[in-house]
């Protein structure tokens, strides 16, 4: 038996059309929205509508398992580019809406698909921001496919450079908006016709093989204007291509803006859900106020601390290190005796060719906050490109280096940046620019500028490294170190500030790289030193042995010797001491 589902109503043609799907649509259809459900009754939000769920399923054919990975895209992708909490009644989006940059025509072409325009020369790089444009397109496109027809049917999208300028053009913005159709929305794109390029878009290189991934260059065609109606019969195509399209009382995007108010975007609420923020460092019960850590510390003495420390090293790490001990990866780590756990390893994102993912890196969470470090090795040689791509995929913003390239004449880790001035380099497919150089008394602060020559997209990266901590040792002050930290995280909380609604993660921002040459010692005490003043901060208290045992399970064998641990108490209590925290006849 069918089952009939009004249409919400066409977009196109204002009737509304009976969704009548077949025996097995429907089976699909219920089968989807189980699945998707059982992960909306998890996150305590509302369950997917019918509706919606044939939306999707309509653009994967009814492949269940491949509609449920392009839900969880779709929603990812406007979480991460800020695609929420849509008000297409407020500026700066309803101008955009009315800009007649993008609309979608009230004719379709033979096969029933719907087209859209995208029309390049009103884009204005110097006067809306990408993110802008974008809700606009992804605003429109989900309304139009609220058709059961348009659904069905598919989507053309004809891309008008026509009387365009480079001026007009942005490569990121393009970028997005040809892959997003394919990769991250809920239509069945039929094909894409980039309309009256110019020169400089089609020579002296194709710009498509930058803009498109490979799967969707098979559907876009560079035509020129005279050629169109070989692909879309003439009274499909509006008067106007290559210039302003008229927005007046009539046109579609008028029209959906005057009937929008009050509506509610059905996947808000699941596009708002955030990524699991739930860390591992939160207060326990046997935390101590610096007093208490100062009793603690007097009645146990170094050889007390240094025996906690053993206690804890013979825990053995929850998990497994395959990947890390697979015979092809073994090159990529600095010791064969520190290796990352796969239940926390960093995966570099897949390329053509490449049989591995491994980088000799790990999340670990800072306090309250999921995965707010990545601890690595020293870079090799070999792993350079890694490294910076894994920085890149990462979004990674600032990065600290505890060790020197060279201590007592062993090489502690590979030179992987410019270090003058001035001076650029490429690994892999990323080149990066040494901007500028800052001396201070115990570490240096370098400006970087990385450019993804795959991309064309450019961002800058500061790098951090501290000059004062000896290997295997600890610095004589903590003074100098716990300043040192200050530093990194007020950079961290400036750029992420600067980048605005750009930055749709964790308030703190996206991961801080720390490193020295294993990845394992000084980056540990480092990390731990953050979460447990960051916690003192927060509540007043702090518990050392629980922290440290926690970032263990994340990055295996943190803090590597004894006096590390011990010097994690003296720091502690040398700030505290600066803070006031401690009574003065103590």
């Amino acid at each position: 038996m069918r089952r009939a589902h009004p249409d919400k109503g066409d977009t196109d043609n204002g009737e509304t059309m009976a969704a009548s799907l077949s025996a097995e649509e429907e089976q699909a259809t219920k089968q989807f929205l189980e699945e998707i459900n059982k992960w909306t009754s998890q996150h305590g939000v509302s369950p997917l509508s019918w509706e919606l769920a044939v939306k999707f399923l309509m653009a994967r054919k009814f492949d269940v398992l491949r509609a449920i990975e392009l839900f969880h895209s779709y929603r990812e992708t406007r979480l991460k580019e800020g695609i929420v909490r849509l008000q297409p009644q407020e500026e700066p989006l309803r101008s955009e809406l009315l800009s007649g940059k993008f609309t979608v025509l009230s004719v379709r072409d033979p096969s029933g698909a719907s087209i859209a325009l995208y029309t390049a020369k009103l884009h204005h790089p110097n006067k809306t921001g990408n993110h802008v444009v974008l809700q606009a397109l992804f605003y429109l496109l989900d309304r139009a496919v609220e058709s059961f027809e348009t659904q069905r049917n598919g989507l053309v999208f004809i891309y008008d450079m026509a009387g365009s300028n480079y001026t007009n053009f942005e490569l990121d913005l393009s970028k997005k908006i040809l892959n997003l159709l394919k990769g991250a929305f809920p239509a069945r794109l039929k094909k894409v016709l980039i309309v009256g390029a110019p020169v400089w878009f089609r020579v002296p290189y194709n710009l498509l093989s930058l803009l498109l991934k490979e799967k969707l260059r098979e559907r876009v065609q560079m035509v020129k204007m005279a050629e169109l109606r070989h692909h879309l019969p003439r009274d499909c195509l509006p008067q106007h291509l290559g210039g302003l399209l008229p927005l007046d009382a009539h046109s579609w995007n008028q029209q959906l803006l005057a009937g929008q108010n009050g509506h509610v975007d059905p996947v808000d609420e699941l596009v708002g859900i955030p990524v699991d923020d739930t860390s591992i460092h939160t207060p326990g019960p046997e935390a101590m106020r610096p007093q208490e850590l100062l009793t603690h510390l007097g009645r146990l003495q170094r050889s007390g601390v240094h025996q906690e420390y053993e206690e804890l090293r013979k825990e053995q790490p929850p998990g497994t290190f395959h990947c890390a001990l697979a015979a092809y990866n073994q090159e990529r780590n600095r010791y064969g005796d520190v290796l990352c756990l796969d239940q926390t390893r960093v995966r570099l994102k897949a390329r053509r060719n490449e049989r591995s993912d491994y980088i000799n890196a790990s999340f670990m969470d800072g306090y309250k906050q999921k995965n707010a470090y990545i601890g690595t090795q020293g870079p090799l040689e070999k792993t350079y490109g890694d490294f910076w791509r894994m920085v890149w995929e990462q979004n990674v913003l600032v990065i600290v280096m505890t060790t020197r390239t060279e201590e007592g004449g062993r090489r502690k880790c590979g030179q992987y940046w410019p270090l003058e001035e001035g001076g650029q380099e490429v690994y892999g497919h990323m080149a990066v620019v040494n901007q500028r150089v800052d001396h201070h008394s115990h570490y240096n602060h370098t400006t970087l500028e990385l450019h993804n020559t795959e991309t064309c997209e450019q961002r800058q990266v500061s790098h951090f490294q501290y000059l004062s901590w000896p290997d295997y040792g600890v610095p004589t002050s903590a003074v100098t170190l716990i300043d040192f930290l200050g530093a990194v995280k007020r950079q961290q909380r400036k750029v992420v500030k600067a980048l605005g609604s750009q930055w749709t993660g964790h308030p703190m921002g996206p991961p801080i790289v720390v490193h020295c040459s294993a990845g394992i010692g000084r980056t540990g005490t480092f990390c731990a030193l953050d979460i447990c003043l960051s916690q003192l901060q927060d509540v007043g208290s702090l518990n050392i042995c629980q922290t440290v045992r926690r970032m263990r399970t994340q990055r295996a064998f943190s803090i590597q010797t004894p006096d590390q641990y011990y010097f994690c108490h003296n720091a502690i209590l040398e700030h505290a001491q600066r803070q006031g925290l401690l009574s003065a006849n103590q």
